[in-house]
């Protein structure tokens, strides 16, 4: 399969364990955008920014699993937030859903960007 998909379930704020998502058992073919959730358990908008890391795909093995050791690592840090996350290793792009909150569709890509240089925040989104 050509995409990582990842989901956060809602928990307590000592637990950061990502759990497989409930949309891995969809056809890869499925655009992303029907996939993304665009409200949470309780009906609130999320919030969803994209990053792109060119290059990740033709890195050897090891040099893609430690970015995406990294990436994992960052989204547990904000478990608590994140609430849907898919990184496509066929066109190089991470698509994270969070629940709202100022600053952290910043923040978040800020910090994978801190630990993998050549990541790119494309362009925060905000759902009307």
């Amino acid at each position: 399969m050509s995409a990582l998909a990842l989901s956060v379930a809602p928990k307590s704020p000592e637990s950061t364990a990502l759990k497989p998502s409930a949309f891995a058992g969809l056809q890869p073919d499925e655009p992303l955008w029907r996939r993304v959730p665009s409200r949470d358990d309780t009906g609130h908008l999320l919030s969803d920014f994209r990053m792109i890391f060119p290059g990740l795909r033709q890195k050897s093995g090891i040099r893609q699993q430690h970015t995406l050791r990294i990436i994992n690592a960052v989204l547990q840090h904000y478990g608590s937030w994140v609430v849907f996350a898919d990184l496509n290793m066929r066109i190089n792009l991470l698509w994270v859903s969070i629940r709202p909150r100022p600053g952290l569709t910043l923040e978040i890509p800020a910090a994978i960007k801190t630990l993998v240089p050549e990541a790119l925040l494309l362009a925060p989104y905000w759902r009307r």
